[in-house]
């Protein structure tokens, strides 16, 4: 059996550029304990401050890993963008035996490599800020978060059809194929809808469903 790893477990990021020092100082602002690496001493220096611990070194080294402790992170972030270095590093931290490691990627192929080192989890933030903004700017839309299998949830203003009726008698799942969640009225927190929850031309609403279904959804007039 896999032991579970803690939610307070520290966190070993290399890669100090815009995504890594972002993961990174994210972590710290959840009072994680961070261990952020770089080769560049102009971006150590900038965010040894902001983070736990922050070092100079070579990750493409195993050695220079080992000596840091790296082998006793249970998590660690490859946020290094060019290829050849995040292939290299993520293998030595599968070499190191780290349980999680979750590895950016700047193209399929790129991510691909990464899944057959062994990397746990393979994240395309540039490609996937760009799929979510194309949302966003294409309807009704005022977030957007997209899950495995095709399913999002979906911040956005109720279409003119189920405005004023109770959810049931709008329809929304037997029509339209979309769960509304929850919802928030002007200058009230965000609520679980019910059956009965009626929806207003002012409140905001949270539906989940597959991206194609909310998006037709989210376009009726």
């Amino acid at each position: 059996m896999v032991d579970r790893i803690r939610p307070d477990a520290p966190v070993l990021v290399i890669g100090l550029g815009r995504f890594g020092a972002a993961t990174a100082g994210q972590l710290d602002r959840l009072e994680r304990e961070v261990l952020a690496i770089d080769t560049d001493p102009g971006l150590v220096q900038k965010w040894a401050d902001r983070v736990t611990h922050a070092v100079e070194a070579d990750a493409r080294q195993i050695d220079a890993l080992r000596q840091l402790g790296a082998g006793g992170f249970s998590i660690a972030v490859v946020a290094v963008g060019d290829v050849e270095a995040s292939v290299l590093i993520t293998a030595n931290l599968v070499d190191l035996r780290i349980p999680q490691i979750w590895a950016k990627a700047t193209s399929a192929s790129h991510g691909k490599i990464l899944e057959r080192i062994g990397a746990s989890h393979v994240v395309y933030p540039e490609r996937e800020a760009g799929e979510r903004v194309a949302h966003l700017v294409s309807g009704r839309m005022l977030d957007f978060i997209e899950f495995d299998d095709d399913f999002a949830l979906v911040k956005m203003y109720p279409p003119k059809p189920i405005r004023g009726l109770k959810l049931t008698e709008s329809g929304v799942r037997t029509k339209y194929n979309v769960t509304v969640v929850g919802v928030k009225s002007p200058g009230k927190p965000f609520t679980y809808a019910t059956e009965s929850t009626v929806v207003s031309d002012h409140d905001l609403i949270i539906v989940s469903g597959t991206e194609s279904d909310i998006d037709r959804f989210a376009n009726l007039s």
